[in-house]
């Protein structure tokens, strides 16, 4: 098969080069440099050109808070051009595997993980457009499988974990919100389960949208200190606080955990505890500073 990966150079992208460097699909990964997915006539062409069964879509405006100001460029990233490669990728008969967000939800004050069918109630412009470009999906009829995750990391680029890593080590003290609850997901396991499906070729029968994170719950401020306790980094005072303390232009979620229920009942795949995860990325961070 030809697998096109948007999006390549993301945290997502990377882990997903990770996981396809011994497979023996042809695997085409590609950044705005080489495709730039919001031009429709240029997604078009290399879907077609290169007779692309799959595509996996790595790429999203994701800085939620500058996606207040900037709706239009959020919308045109997260939905238009989820669209073009939803309607380029069905007309060459193939599969679109889309990555969305816990951000679709928060709203309605959950206090239960989250399932695939429950209503979209995004709080700021990121989850607003990436629900819309779930619906723009399900509007071009294309064959897709969609996986919503969240508190996404990596060795990769900026993350949470990275910042953390920082931080916890020069600071002597940091607080950090524990009013925000949810499940940190290693990007490396994520593309791990979406090489797994795409390698085995279980798209067809399992359309329809998943959701994916790592196993268990934590606040930001759990997170933090599980980060700090795994690296070493005993010095730094972390104190808990409340999210106003921290004034955003955005209300996030202040409980997004994700049922994971389907996935794991449709694929038979069981899903890494979140800490054991953080081990692994810490670990793997910390070997390539050495």
């Amino acid at each position: 098969m030809n697998i096109l990966v948007t999006g390549a150079n993301g945290q997502l992208g990377n882990c997903m080069r990770n996981a396809a460097s011994g497979s023996a699909d042809n695997y085409i990964f590609t950044d705005v440099s080489e495709l730039d997915i919001t031009d429709s006539g240029a997604v078009a062409r290399m879907v077609k050109d290169n007779g692309i069964d799959v595509i996996v879509n790595c790429a999203a405006y994701t800085n939620v808070d500058k996606a207040e100001d900037d709706f239009d460029f959020a919308e045109k990233l997260n939905a238009e051009a989820v669209r073009n490669l939803a309607e380029a990728v069905k007309q060459n008969d193939g599969w679109l595997i889309q990555v969305s967000t816990d951000y679709v939800f928060g709203k309605e004050p959950y206090n239960v993980p989250c399932r695939e069918d429950q209503k979209g109630t995004p709080t700021g412009v990121y989850g607003l457009t990436k629900l819309h470009g779930e619906q723009a999906i399900a509007e071009s009829g294309a064959k897709s499988l969609i996986f919503r995750t969240a508190w996404l990391y990596s060795e990769y680029g900026k993350n949470f974990v990275k910042t953390m890593l920082n931080l916890t080590s020069t600071k002597p003290e940091l607080k950090v919100v524990f009013d925000q609850t949810g499940t940190p997901t290693y990007a490396q396991d994520l593309a791990d389960a979406i090489f797994d499906i795409v390698e085995n070729r279980r798209m067809a029968g399992n359309e329809g949208i998943y959701h994916y994170s790592n196993e268990g719950v934590c606040s930001w401020y759990d997170f933090t200190k599980m980060i700090a306790e795994m690296a070493g980094n005993k010095e730094c005072d972390i104190q808990p606080c409340h999210s106003d303390e921290f004034p955003s232009k955005v209300k996030r979620p202040s409980y997004s955990v994700l049922d994971k229920t389907k996935y794991k009942e449709i694929f038979g795949r069981r899903v890494p505890y979140w800490t054991d995860s953080l081990r692994r990325c810490i670990a793997n961070i910390k070997a390539a500073e050495s």
